[in-house]
């Protein structure tokens, strides 16, 4: 019998130092009232780079509910589409400047009440200039990114779609039949909500487009980014709902 035991190997050389900054993405400057991937991301990997900061911690950044606390995520496979950037939109050919005028926010904090609409309605907006024809060329990209993560995006996104169709109230407050996950019941929201299903699972594709350039940024700087995950699975989550047998919850 092999009794040798396996070898741990350090990640990192030893003698290894470095040091680095935890910044929630949100906590980032912008002019749309919550911090994003945009202009302020890459300018603060650029201010880390000329601090001989090696590392820039990120949070976890899936879509919040209660209290809008990164550790209460929606969904546990999902990241939240509040951190797409407007600019990057607009220099994508998939929003005007104008989409984006006439809201104003706070400078010192994140006014979720109105960012979320806001942030709503400028996503729903590319995505219907996207749906008419604009970036014809990202329909490729967009269909392999569907085929490659479906398997991950089909229930976050079914559960966003009821989340917005429900007013955000907890799964739990929603029709019986889809708290139990009755089959017929998911079929039938599933054809319904197709339309808020493709829309949000696009936000998924234009964020991870996003997050892409900004981490080819942060290595030809330096810049190690290092993300986390919630502690714990929110109760309201598609996580729960969509597999409710691997929690202590009670039966509907």
């Amino acid at each position: 019998m092999n009794t040798t035991q396996p070898r741990f190997i350090a990640p990192f050389s030893p003698g290894y130092r470095s040091s680095g900054v935890l910044l929630h993405v949100t906590s980032l400057p912008s002019r749309y009232g919550i911090g994003d991937l945009g202009p302020a991301a890459f300018a603060w990997i650029d201010r880390l780079a000329d601090a001989r900061q090696s590392w820039w911690q990120v949070l976890p950044l899936g879509p919040t509910g209660f209290d809008h606390s990164p550790y209460q995520a929606l969904s546990s496979f999902a990241a939240s589409p509040l951190v797409i950037s407007p600019e990057r939109l607009i220099e994508d050919g998939l929003l005007k400047e104008s989409d984006c005028d006439g809201q104003s926010f706070p400078a010192d904090y994140v006014d979720f009440d109105t960012v979320i609409p806001f942030k709503e309605h400028i996503l729903a907006r590319a995505w219907h200039n996207y749906r008419d024809g604009a970036r014809n060329d990202l329909r490729n990209d967009f269909a392999q990114f569907c085929q490659k993560w479906a398997d991950l995006q089909s229930e976050p996104a079914l559960f966003m779609a009821l989340r917005a169709k429900y007013q955000h109230a907890p799964f739990t407050a929603g029709p019986l039949a889809l708290l139990r996950r009755e089959p017929v019941s998911i079929a039938e929201a599933r054809s319904e909500l197709g339309d808020a299903i493709d829309q949000f699972v696009f936000g998924q594709f234009l964020l991870f487009r996003q997050r892409r350039v900004l981490k080819e940024h942060a290595d030809g700087r330096g810049v190690r980014v290092l993300g986390d995950l919630p502690i714990f699975v929110s109760p309201d989550s598609s996580d729960v709902w969509s597999n409710p047998e691997l929690f202590l919850v009670d039966d509907p």
